[in-house]
């Protein structure tokens, strides 16, 4: 890693995670590139992680050998526009993707290239090291995807996928999942208010409780199923609220909702 560079196009709050994961895990902050049309936000990241800032893409695109697109989706094709348009000779670096639904064959045709690739979905937990990224390769060495594997495990676990359709699924997995929790501790933060708790109680309640059940499963090889069990005693308070989660077929409606997610990747698939 000591003659890597690595430049972040686009410095929102998951660059903004990923460089704080690499940080913290002794990552060398003079070779790390941030770059934001906001220089506030560029301001932040120099403050926080020390690492070089740069409101010109270009200057880090041709410094860098190691490239993360971290825009928006929809900003994506004017990006790579000015890339192509540079004249600056990247065929021999490494683009990683963190945007839902631009497939690898997009991405090169907005680079007008055929570059090396690796597409990549994290989540939000990764500035905490607790998170996940699901990897998938295009035209790169196994050094190559050996170095990438550096920069995300330094931010959590690293699963590389075999087919690229996997990262639909990684996305409503792990990508999109976080939102999921933190909505069902939503509502128990709100029926606790509602129950006469304060805000702060509720949410020191709830926040708690959901490190403790989280830390539990890490803990303990049992499957998650018969953790759930070991908490219900028949006929007993957990049991009539674990029915009542059951008769409103709670799982299916989970199901649909992370095959809606899917869905909506695919779909931008066609979109970008």
């Amino acid at each position: 890693m000591s003659q890597t560079n690595i430049a972040f196009i686009g410095t929102g709050n998951m660059s903004y995670a990923i460089i704080g994961g690499m940080i913290k895990n002794g990552f060398n902050a003079s070779q790390i590139i941030a770059t934001n049309r906001n220089q506030t936000k560029l301001d932040k990241v120099a403050s926080d992680f020390g690492v070089q800032t740069q409101t010109d893409n270009l200057i880090a695109l041709a410094q860098a050998d190691i490239i993360v697109l971290s825009v928006k989706p929809q900003m994506m094709a004017e990006l790579c526009q000015t890339f192509a348009n540079s004249g600056i000779d990247y065929s021999n670096k490494v683009f990683v993707s963190v945007a839902a639904g631009i497939t690898v064959k997009r991405l090169r045709e907005m680079l007008r290239s055929d570059v090396k690739l690796i597409r990549c979905m994290p989540n939000t937990p990764s500035l905490l090291g607790k998170g996940v990224s699901g990897l998938f390769s295009a035209g790169t060495s196994d050094a190559e995807n050996s170095t990438v594997t550096e920069i995300f495990s330094s931010t959590g676990i690293v699963m590389w996928l075999e087919q690229e359709s996997q990262i639909n699924d990684i996305i409503a997995v792990t990508g999109s999942s976080p939102a999921y929790f933190f909505l069902f501790m939503e509502a128990i933060e709100s029926k606790a208010k509602a129950l006469g708790f304060t805000p702060e109680q509720a949410r020191l309640l709830v926040q708690q409780t959901a490190m403790g059940a989280a830390q539990m499963v890490e803990s303990q090889s049992i499957e998650i199923s018969e953790l759930r069990n070991n908490v219900t005693s028949k006929g007993g308070t957990t049991a009539q609220a674990i029915a009542h989660f059951q008769q409103h077929n709670l799982t299916q409606t989970v199901a649909d909702a992370m095959d809606a997610c899917i869905a909506r990747a695919e779909q931008m698939e066609t979109e970008l």
